[in-house]
C-alpha cells in the first residue's frame, strides 16, 4: 500500500455518516474493496481509519505475539484488537458508529490525518486545540529524528 498523504476536512451528517473524500479514495483504490476497521486511538483523542488489511497486519505483526495468559498482555490484546468494521456506502461515504462518535467528542465537523498507513479522524475543535500547542517542532524533530540542518527537509 503506498504511504498516505494528506489533510482533509468532511462534514459529519446526524446520522455519523461523512463522504470519503476522492484523494484518499484514489490512493486507496486497490485496497477500497476490502473495506476498513474504525476504532479508538488510545494515544490521542481521535479515531483511527485502518484499510482493513493494515488492520489484520497490525493484529498479526504485534497483537498476536502478546501472551494470552499474561493478565495485561490480555488487556492489550482486547483493547488493540476492537474495533469495527466499516465499508464506504453506494454515496462514498462512511458511518463513525454512534459509540466511537461519542468517546471522542465528534460534532458536525472532522478533519482526515493521514499517518503513514492509516487516518486519523478529529474533531475539528479538538485537533485545532491540540495542533495549537506550544512545542518546538525543529527541536522535537532534532531529538527525536537526529539533528536536522536549518532550510533542511525532512
Amino acid at each position: 500500500m503506498a504511504i498516505l498523504v494528506g489533510k482533509e476536512y468532511c462534514k459529519v451528517d446526524p446520522a455519523g455518516r461523512f463522504k470519503f473524500p476522492a484523494v484518499l479514495k484514489k490512493a486507496l483504490s486497490g485496497v477500497i474493496d476490502a473495506g476498513f476497521v474504525i476504532k479508538e486511538s488510545i494515544f490521542d483523542p481521535c479515531l483511527e481509519l485502518y484499510p482493513r488489511a493494515e488492520f489484520e497486519k497490525e493484529i498479526e505483526t504485534k497483537v498476536a505475539k502478546l501472551n494470552h495468559y499474561n493478565p495485561q498482555d490480555r488487556l492489550l490484546i482486547r483493547k488493540l484488537s476492537e474495533g469495527n468494521p466499516v465499508e464506504l456506502d453506494a454515496n462514498d461515504r462512511l458511518l463513525i458508529p454512534g459509540d466511537l462518535k461519542k468517546a471522542k467528542g465528534i460534532a458536525k465537523e472532522i478533519v482526515l490525518i493521514s499517518k503513514i498507513n492509516i487516518i486519523e479522524i478529529w474533531d475539528v475543535a479538538t485537533y485545532d486545540k491540540m495542533n495549537g500547542m506550544d512545542v518546538d517542532f525543529a527541536a522535537l524533530a532534532a531529538e527525536r529524528l537526529g539533528q536536522v540542518n536549518v532550510g533542511e527537509t525532512i
